[in-house]
C-alpha cells in the first residue's frame, strides 16, 4: 500500500534516532501517522511489497477476542508471535506475577474480555459492545481498550494497538484503532490486517456493513538492524490489494469463541514480492 511505503520513506528521511531501553537498540522514530482502510468491498490491506503471513495476524486478533492469555493457546490457533515475549523476556521472567511457561499475564485478551474494576467486578468489554451493535445502538462509548494502567506490571508486554472504537452511521460500521508503538518493517504488516479484519468480522456478527477503518499510530519506528532490508522493500512496486472471503456461517460472538479456525478465511488475488526476514526485537 502506497500510504505505508510513504510513511516508511518519511521515517527514513525525517526520523530521529532514539535509544530504546527495553530492546537496547536504536531506532529511527517519528511521532504521529494515520492510515485509512476502505473494506466495504472486502479488500484486505495486506502488504504486497513483501510476503505477509496474514493468517497468523488474524489468529492473533482472534485469540485476543477469545480472551487468551497463554502463548500456547495462540500457537494452537496458528500464531507464534507471543512465544518470545511470554518465555524469553527477561523482565517478565523475573516478574512475580508470571504464572509459568507461556503465561502472558494481564494483557490484551485479559483486558478485552475480563477487565477488573477496583471492587473486583469482571467486565466483558467485547460482549457489551457486541450487544450494543446488535441493537444498532451507538452511545459513542463502543470502546474496547487493552490498556489498563493498574495492571501494566502484570503483563509481559504493554499493548501496542491498545484501543478500538466502533461507530455506527445508518447501516454502516466504522472502526478507529489506536496504536502507541509501531514497528514499521515487522509488526505493522500484522497490525493493518488486524484492524481491517476486526471491522469486517464485527460487522458480520452484528448484521452491519463494514465501511472504513482508521488506524492511528503515535510512535512509528524502524530499528537500526532493519534499515538496510527495508530499503529493499521501498524500491518494490506494489501489486493490487487482495480480497478477503469470510465464512458466512460465522454469525455470532459465540461462533468466534468456539469453532472458528483460520480455514474460515480465504484470501483471493494476493500477489506479492518475496518475503523479507526482518529481525525481531524482544
Amino acid at each position: 500500500m502506497q500510504q505505508y511505503l510513504e510513511l516508511c520513506q518519511r521515517v527514513v528521511e525525517e526520523g530521529v534516532w532514539v535509544e530504546n531501553r527495553r530492546t537496547g537498540k536504536r531506532c529511527l522514530t517519528i511521532i504521529n501517522a494515520d492510515f485509512t482502510y476502505d473494506v466495504s468491498d472486502g479488500t484486505l490491506p495486506v502488504l504486497t511489497t513483501k510476503k505477509v503471513h496474514w493468517k497468523p495476524a488474524i489468529a492473533e486478533m482472534l485469540g485476543y477476542l477469545r480472551g487468551y492469555t497463554s502463548a500456547a493457546d495462540f500457537r494452537a490457533l496458528g500464531c507464534n508471535t507471543w512465544n518470545a515475549n511470554a518465555n524469553e523476556n527477561e523482565a517478565w521472567l523475573k516478574n512475580p506475577f508470571r504464572k509459568g511457561p507461556d503465561d502472558m499475564g494481564r494483557c490484551y485478551g485479559a483486558q478485552g474480555r475480563d477487565w477488573r474494576s477496583p471492587e473486583g467486578t469482571r467486565i466483558d468489554q467485547l460482549r457489551e459492545i457486541c450487544n450494543d451493535l446488535l441493537r444498532g445502538n451507538d452511545n459513542r462509548c463502543e470502546i474496547m481498550t487493552f490498556m489498563n494502567p493498574g495492571e501494566r506490571d502484570r503483563a509481559c508486554l504493554n499493548p501496542c494497538m491498545h484501543t478500538h472504537t466502533f461507530s455506527i452511521l445508518g447501516e454502516n460500521l466504522y472502526l478507529t484503532s489506536y496504536q502507541r508503538s509501531d514497528d514499521l518493517p515487522l509488526g505493522h504488516a500484522f497490525n493493518q490486517v488486524q484492524v481491517a479484519w476486526l471491522l469486517m468480522i464485527m460487522a458480520q456478527i452484528t448484521g452491519l456493513k463494514a465501511a472504513t477503518a482508521w488506524h492511528k499510530v503515535v510512535n512509528a519506528h524502524i530499528y537500526e538492524d532493519q534499515l538496510d532490508l527495508l530499503k529493499t522493500q521501498l524500491i518494490r512496486k506494489p501489486f493490487p490489494l487482495p480480497k478477503l472471503k469470510i465464512n458466512p456461517d460465522i454469525k455470532t460472538l459465540e461462533d468466534l469463541e468456539t469453532w472458528v479456525t483460520l480455514d474460515d478465511f480465504e484470501l483471493t488475488g494476493y500477489t506479492h514480492h518475496p518475503a523479507i526476514a526482518f529481525p525481531f526485537a524482544v
